[in-house]
């Protein structure tokens, strides 16, 4: 099992990056993907996740209307498009795959596999 994540790196704020997360080994179309984020010295957090079928997407609300998550059930790919960049974005963010309800949605815990994670800097 694998979830390789790229893209991420540094933009200044309003900016715009990308985050990807490959995944293979797993049966990625029956799975809920989910990415995550943790800034220094906090815990890691949620930020948006699309349920297996692709057309559910849920996003935290100091992401929602700037980000963006997608998949490619051909590519077994998602990702994480994010605009207009703030300081307060910076972390890793880290993929991850689960059979989740609805209510533990958005706690870490509760998810199978996980990427390395990749790091997002947003400097003012």
């Amino acid at each position: 099992v694998q979830l390789q994540a790229s893209g991420g790196g540094a933009v200044q704020t309003g900016g715009s990056l990308r985050v990807s997360c490959a995944a293979s080994g797993f049966n990625f179309n029956s799975y809920t993907m989910t990415w995550f984020r943790q800034a220094p010295g906090k815990e890691r957090e949620f930020v948006s996740s699309i349920r297996a079928s692709g057309g559910t997407t849920y996003y935290a609300d100091s992401v929602k209307g700037r980000f963006t998550i997608f998949r490619d059930r051909a590519k077994q790919t998602v990702a994480l498009q994010m605009n207009n960049l703030k300081p307060e974005d910076t972390a890793v963010y880290y993929c991850a795959a689960g059979n989740v309800i609805l209510s533990s949605l958005r706690e870490p815990q509760y998810y199978h596999y996980w990427g390395q994670g990749t790091q997002v800097t947003v400097s003012s």
